[in-house]
């Protein structure tokens, strides 16, 4: 054996051995609330990039076939939905993205081509069919793709209003248009304008600055309204029928409320941006609990955007959750800044541990805010004598 082949041959050892990744050190799990308190959600994992997601090819394959490594990777996401083991996020710099957790591939939705072309999608929501409905505000029109991720129509004309979220409910499309202060409700079928909701009832109801849409099992529309610092519940003919939360630094309040989403048994899940948290309110609007701090580690947020609440993609998840830890439902909340962009947690329990009702939640809460008053008018009391 000569001596070129014998440099070669070591050179491909070298790169063989450096491939033989170590032992990886599993991560303590993340819980909200934090221990010793109760777990009732488990941070799992995160997508930001094509790294997350697709095979890593070592580097030994590189070097005998000569490719080079492409990363693609998220820049500043909003809105996010998952359906049939896909995962659609609206990546205001680059368009749709889509993480496949079948095919483990992450690429630009297909159907954003031609007259499907987005120019900066923030929001997306997926209907039972799969048919998703994509918000472009500075298009000005909502995108319909089909199941197979292809260009359907477009509704709303290119005019004076600025569309942020979609969702459809029967056959109606509800749009929130922020620039006009309104809910824009469209035919599905014909993309006719029906009807506009927010400017029912009293002045001091009116919407201000919706932001994101949601339904819940009986057809209310909750909108989260940024102007009101609230999550607004109407019918579908506008009327305000309760709302969430007020303008405060405290649990249950609100600073810059964005996404929300409900579950199914009707609860509601609020992203607020300032304060880098996803609260969970009853639909009538008792708080129960929040999860999320503002941060930089696995599980913390970053100017977070939107939330997802899904049920058919559990066994996927399955995984990454530790094995005392039983999963109801994933929530997945996106980041606008920092290496951890998509989030994805676990909402649950621990096995054989007993956990306070709503209604138990409910009287401890209510002792909690009874205590804070008295404690209040104490220091009031005592600052008037001095």
């Amino acid at each position: 054996m000569n001596n070129h082949i014998r440099s070669l041959f070591a050179i491909i050892l070298l790169i063989a051995s450096g491939c033989a990744s170590a032992p990886q050190v599993k991560p303590e799990p993340v819980f909200y609330p934090e221990p010793p308190a109760l777990p009732r959600v488990q941070f799992l994992t995160s997508f930001t990039s094509s790294k997350d997601i697709e095979p890593d090819r070592s580097s030994f394959e590189r070097f005998v076939t000569g490719a080079k490594e492409f990363v693609r990777r998220l820049d500043k996401p909003y809105g996010v939905a998952i359906h049939d083991g896909r995962i659609y996020v609206c990546d205001t710099n680059s368009g749709v993205m889509v993480f496949d957790l079948n095919k483990k591939t992450f690429n630009p939705l297909p159907g954003a081509q031609g007259r499907g072309r987005l120019v900066q999608p923030i929001n997306i929501s997926i209907d039972r069919e799969g048919n998703k409905y994509v918000s472009d505000p500075v298009r000005r029109q909502v995108l319909r793709y089909d199941k197979n991720d292809f260009f359907v129509r477009a509704y709303g004309d290119a005019g004076d209003w600025k569309p942020v979220d979609a969702v459809a409910y029967g056959d109606t499309l509800y749009v929130a248009d922020s620039k006009n202060a309104e809910v824009k409700a469209f035919d599905l079928a014909s993309g006719a304008l029906l009807r506009s909701l927010g400017r029912q009832g009293e002045q001091k109801d009116w919407l201000v600055m919706p932001t994101n849409l949601a339904f819940d099992s009986q057809g209310y529309l909750y909108v989260s309204d940024t102007g009101r610092f609230q999550i607004v519940k109407l019918d579908r003919d506008g009327n305000q029928r309760g709302v969430i939360g007020q303008l405060g630094n405290q649990l249950g309040s609100f600073a810059r409320p964005r996404g929300i989403a409900l579950d199914r048994e009707d609860r509601v899940f609020a992203v607020d941006a300032a304060f880098d948290n996803v609260q969970m309110f009853t639909g009538d609007g008792q708080l129960l609990f929040f999860f999320g701090k503002a941060g930089k580690k696995p599980g913390d947020l970053y100017l977070p955007a939107k939330v997802a609440v899904d049920y058919q993609n559990i066994e996927y998840f399955q995984r990454y959750a530790d094995p005392a830890f039983e999963i109801e439902a994933i929530v997945l909340v996106t980041n606008q800044f920092g290496g951890s962009m998509v989030n994805v947690y676990a909402l649950g329990r621990e096995k054989g541990r007993k956990y306070p009702t709503e209604e138990e939640i409910r009287e401890l809460l209510e002792e909690n805010r009874k205590k804070l008053k008295q404690e209040a008018e104490k220091k009031d009391a005592a600052e008037k004598k001095q």
